[in-house]
């Protein structure tokens, strides 16, 4: 054998499984079957060693399926359309799509290099014509079923990007890709109603449990946000109705009303209707319709950040029961996509009201029988509460919402905090919105056999404003109802709206592509995900988007199962002297410098074997090098392994130690495989235990044990460092013989010691520890013990010796 040279092994085995089409899924459906998917990347020009770890994970795990016979489909593509596109347009000159697919095939070819095993048939981008022709047939329906619709609403907006930010993706009161601040701006757009889901997306997480880390459940669930409570409405008095253009009142829930009685204001949200109707009439002083304004400026985030600030709208409303009028002030920590963005501030039962009344003088009415509780307290009696008085937690919360009920004055409703996804934006390069502006018609859905909407070639991108909507002649267009001269929608697609559904997509056959959105044959085979993969980053951003497209495409007729992603792994990050690789921090390292030094098998072993997945992974250039010289070892030591079709026959019983002890690593780490392939994920104790199986290998002469060593190593190896593994296995074994580890059974033999171990014991004490054979007698047994322990019997006199069998010896002296 030549010495180990990792470009010309990789480069050959790589061309082998293109040319046989290893990656590729069968068309054969009785077949067992695993659905591995790592989250997609953006086609930004380069892999990072996130990706990396990523598809590192995904590939080791789709080559162990593929081993035992599975059936297995590994698929890749591009989630393409976004802001970094046109960022790269204004910045070097170069049109988006251009861009794009110019950095898809180059980070296509960076992916072949380190030898992951995706399907090249179903690749995709979401820029594609094809992915954003069915695209747009999901929204046109959801249009139809009720699921999208317009509005003009106050939206995040980044003034960097020049987009609309859906809430998930402002972070902290700043853009989740820039980092700039978000301002508030009123808008029209659309809307998909995934609060019509609420429900069931949280009552789905429950089905999650067993394979979802507790982490993103947890974080789903507090972002749905379910509470229980009443909903009731405030009549204004008759000088603030007439104040307000006879508007009668709002309404109001509240998951307290048992505190009903120790309310002493209301409170509107900045951008509450109610508020919006005094600043726009100017019916307040300039001094407060300034301090609004400068609340109103605010994200939602940062309001309820800032201390508790707040202005008197000089209107009032009547308490529900007693009939007493109550200030109603704005407040900046009243979010106006909850609950109406209207609430009853009971200043004794809530730490925010409390705060904003003793701020502003307002009164505190205590409702509770132990006065040295400033807040709600469910163990306290109630007081100053009318009918409530003397009851108990649960006592007054029956009693007050059968009082709103049967008075018709509320209702028992069960309220979320989630909001609908707004998701258009106001950009060139995503998929068009199909829909119409028509002066008689309205709003009006393109025709299906219109699709797909494209996007002009012929523009400039600048960075101001939507080039879409100053193109000569792509927004000019015929109505789909009427015919007459009518405008397309300039709105483009939120970049979530692609990759909420891309899963299912790779699971339809790709020769039905043009023909339909999902083939119902290949995708109920293939549906669900049986192992996603990515980070920890998208738990409420994508994974929730996603959970939700499935099950409107359910309901739609398109898909059939109601969650996606039957198993989840959250990789960590990747860091580099303690923190993330980032280009702006320059500690990033190049995969592709990497490959050209030690070769795609040592990135792929370092990086599985420095970390369990789920945790962060410190870059180590010593470790690297250390995972290079392991595989050169494993390489070079070949020479030593007879060369066989299959496994030699071996008789355990007459080999010596050092033979039995190899034999014992080897089949630990086979024992090993199956828990952390299918359970644990975590690469780096098996790879650990391959190493010492291979130390030991090395501590002994038997060729047979080698072999056996060899056959077995190899093929526990061959997932994480593919391309030496086949190398070896082709020389030493013949390469489809690697296909039969299914077959290699665990051998007890192995695992039985040849010698035992027993405690000493003097009068009970112990004080020596002794190994003897598994098949010595009594007597030899208690001349090791007391050789053992001679110093302590020097002298003494021995009363009784007992052996307990395996366990140990007792020695009684006088």
């Amino acid at each position: 054998m030549h010495a180990y040279n990792p470009q010309e092994i990789e480069k050959k085995w790589q061309e082998i499984w293109l040319s046989e089409g290893y990656a590729e899924p069968s068309d054969d459906y009785s077949k067992k079957k695993k659905y591995i998917l790592s989250m997609f990347p953006y086609p930004s020009g380069r892999l990072h060693m996130g990706h990396v770890r990523n598809y590192s994970i995904g590939d080791a795990l789709s080559r162990y399926y593929r081993l035992r016979g599975y059936n297995v489909l590994q698929p890749i593509g591009f989630d393409s359309f976004g802001m970094p596109a046109e960022n790269a347009a204004i910045k070097h000159g170069i049109h988006p799509k251009k861009w794009t697919y110019e950095n898809i095939a180059y980070m296509s070819k960076e992916l072949d290099s380190l030898g992951f095993s995706f399907s090249k048939r179903r690749m995709l981008a979401t820029s594609d014509e094809i992915y954003t022709r069915w695209e747009q047939e999901f929204f046109i329906k959801m249009y139809e079923k009720g699921l999208v619709y317009q509005k003009s609403a106050i939206i995040n907006w980044c003034e960097h990007d020049g987009t609309v930010l859906a809430n998930e993706q402002v972070e902290d009161g700043k853009c989740w890709r820039c980092g700039n601040e978000v301002i508030q701006k009123q808008m029209p757009g659309y809307y998909l109603k995934i609060t019509q889901y609420a429900g069931e997306l949280l009552a789905c997480l429950d089905e999650l449990k067993q394979k979802w880390p507790n982490q993103v459940l947890t974080m789903q669930e507090n972002w749905i946000g379910q509470s229980f409570g009443v909903e009731f409405g405030f009549k204004f008095d008759e000088q603030s109705k007439a104040k307000l253009g006879g508007k009668d009142g709002f309404s109001v829930f509240t998951t307290r009303p048992d505190t009903v009685f120790g309310m002493s204001y209301a409170a509107l949200a900045p951008e509450h209707e109610v508020v919006k109707y005094l600043l726009n009439h100017n019916l307040l002083d300039e001094q407060k319709q300034n301090h609004l304004k400068q609340i109103l400026n605010q994200s939602p985030k940062e309001r309820q950040q800032a201390d508790k600030d707040g202005v008197d709208l000089g209107i009032f409303v009547f308490h529900p029961f007693s009939g007493e009028k109550i200030p109603v002030w704005c407040a900046n920590f009243v979010l106006n996509e909850y609950g109406g963005g209207a609430v009853m501030s009971v200043p004794a039962g809530d730490e925010r009201d409390f705060e904003f009344a003793s701020k502003f003088a307002l009164p505190i009415i205590n409702i509770f029988d132990d006065k040295s509780l400033p807040y709600t307290q469910k163990d306290a009696t109630y007081i100053n509460s009318s009918f409530l008085n003397g009851l108990d937690y649960k006592q007054a919360s029956q009693k007050i919402i059968s009082e709103f009920e049967n008075q018709g004055i509320g209702k028992r409703v069960l309220n979320y905090k989630l909001r609908d996804w707004g998701i258009s934006r106001q950009r060139y390069w995503g998929a068009p919105v199909p829909m119409v502006h028509c002066d008689d018609c309205g709003l009006v859905c393109e025709k299906l056999e219109n699709l797909p909407i494209t996007l002009p070639d012929d523009v400039v991108i600048t960075g101001k404003g939507n080039p879409l909507d100053t193109h000569p002649s792509w927004k000019f267009c015929k109505c789909p109802k009427c015919g007459k001269d009518a405008i397309r929608e300039s709105d483009t697609m939120d970049t979530f709206f692609e990759s909420s559904w891309y899963f299912a997509r790779f699971a339809s056959d790709e020769r039905t592509w043009d023909k339909c959105a999902f083939d119902e044959k290949s995708v109920n085979y293939w549906m669900n995900v049986d192992q996603y993969i990515g980070g920890i980053e998208h738990a409420i951003l994508h994974l929730l988007y996603a959970r939700f497209f499935q099950k409107a495409l359910r309901d739609l007729g398109y898909l059939r199962d109601s969650e996606p992603f039957n198993a989840l792994l959250t990789q960590g990050m990747v860091l580099k002297d303690g923190a993330k690789m980032s280009k702006s921090k320059g500690n990033t390292v190049d995969p592709d410098e990497i490959i050209a030094k030690y070769g795609a098998d040592t990135a792929r072993l370092f990086i599985l074997f420095a970390a369990p997945p789920q945790k962060e992974l410190e870059w180590n250039d010593s470790a690297v090098e250390g995972a290079f010289k392991f595989i050169n070892r494993l390489y070079e030591r070949a020479k030593n392994v007879k060369i066989s079709k299959s496994l030699p026959v071996i008789k355990h019983e007459i080999l010596n130690q050092n033979e039995k002890y190899a034999r014992l690593k080897i089949y630990e780490a086979l024992n090993k495989a199956s828990e952390v392939y299918e359970n644990t994920f975590a690469f780096n104790t098996l790879i650990a235990a391959c190493m010492e199986a291979c130390n030991a290998l090395n501590a002994q002469n038997n060729s047979d044990i080698w072999s056996e060593g060899y056959y077995i190593i190899l093929a526990l190896l061959e997932p994480i460092i593919p391309h030496v593994c086949a190398e070896l296995s082709q020389i030493l074994f013949e390469r489809e013989n690697l296909k039969n580890i299914a077959n290699v059974k665990i051998l007890n033999e192995v695992f039985l010691s040849d010698s035992i171990n027993l405690a000493v014991t003097i009068n009970g004490k112990l004080r020596a520890e002794i190994s003897v054979p598994s098949d010595a007698s009594d007597s030899d047994i208690l001349h090791s013990a007391k050789q053992a322990v001679f110093k302590w019997l020097d002298g003494k006199q021995i009363i009784k010796e007992i052996v307990v069998p395996k366990k140990l010896v007792n020695i009684v002296v006088k």
